[in-house]
């Protein structure tokens, strides 16, 4: 489909699904309602591990306590986003408030290396001066928290490999079931050795681990805040698939961002031959971008070969990759 045309010789065209918002509902109709059992679940496991740390006088408690708190202030978060992301576009926003799932996936990375770079530096402060843990009630505390992590973070697996958000609250469930896990082995190994430096090393460990995990997280949402291509789209092939589009002869101003983690966008403009059908190219196009990339946000350009240089002026064809 043209919306537009320009004399003969070249038009705008817009391809899209037609709903905009289905395969966002469709990927991600159920998110909600997982979200707020994560959330339920792990505020109760927060109010559990608090009381027992608090009658034990378990500080390690307390503090993994706190670390679950603030876990549940990023699920909250990343649940705000994904609604937000659902919003309807409007005069003011015309790609509605998608853009806050990149932003919650980024707040999410941050939150979680300052969290584990504070959790390592208890540990290293606790390791010159280890104390005596109440190992039996730690233990017993922490395989609950294993076994409510790990299904939380089960939750959010199936759509933790395309959508950043989503991705974000799998690694904070997981890294928390890490978390009580280490806590497990370390109560075991100080009960079997009355090692009391075994606690904060393996709090040391695992805070490693999740930085490292963590990483990627960080490192993708801030590409996607600058308006990145997402690292599962290949720009190349992008424009490969563009240029042997029947009738066309040339691409440029191809652009690739994310408007939200689960949605990429894709503009280009493209040359065509002066005997070329705008719309069997723009419908050829869209099911070619939708097919092979998930890419379902798609406006083309479509500019005849007699005038292209004419409209881009003068010089040749420019390329913004």
């Amino acid at each position: 489909m043209a919306h537009g045309h320009h004399g003969h010789s070249h038009g705008h065209g817009h391809a899209h699904g037609h709903d905009h918002g289905k395969a966002l509902h469709d990927s991600g109709g159920g998110y909600g309602r997982l979200f707020a059992i994560g959330i339920v679940l792990n505020l109760g496991f927060v109010i559990i591990e608090a009381w027992f740390g608090w009658k034990t006088g378990s500080l390690a408690l307390l503090a993994d306590a706190a670390h679950n708190l603030g876990d549940v202030g990023g699920l909250v978060l990343a649940w705000a986003a994904w609604a937000a992301a659902r919003l309807p576009a409007n005069e003011h926003k015309t790609y509605g408030w998608q853009r806050g799932s990149i932003l919650a996936s980024f707040i999410n990375a941050v939150v979680l290396l300052v969290a584990m770079g504070s959790l390592g530096w208890e540990a290293v402060g606790r390791l010159q001066d280890p104390s005596p843990v109440a190992a039996g009630t730690v233990m017993v505390v922490a395989a609950v928290g294993v076994f409510i992590n790990a299904a939380t973070a089960m939750l959010f697996m199936r759509g933790s490999d395309r959508d950043l958000n989503m991705r974000g609250a799998f690694l904070h469930m997981a890294a928390d079931a890490l978390v009580s896990l280490g806590v497990i082995i370390a109560g075991a190994l100080y009960l079997w050795q009355g090692w009391a430096w075994i606690d904060p090393l393996a709090s040391i460990l695992i805070a490693l681990i999740v930085i490292v995990g963590t990483w990627s997280l960080f490192r993708q949402s801030l590409h996607l805040l600058f308006d990145g291509v997402p690292e599962h789209i290949d720009l190349q092939a992008v424009r490969a698939t563009l240029n042997a589009l029947p009738g066309v002869i040339a691409v440029h101003d191809l652009h690739v961002w994310a408007m939200s983690t689960a949605e990429p966008a894709l503009t280009a403009h493209l040359v065509c031959r002066e005997d070329t059908v705008i719309g069997s190219v723009l419908r050829e196009a869209r099911e070619q971008l939708l097919k092979h990339y998930a890419i379902d946000h798609v406006t083309l350009q479509i500019e005849h070969e007699a005038c292209a240089s004419h409209c881009d002026g003068p010089g040749a064809p420019h390329v913004h990759p």
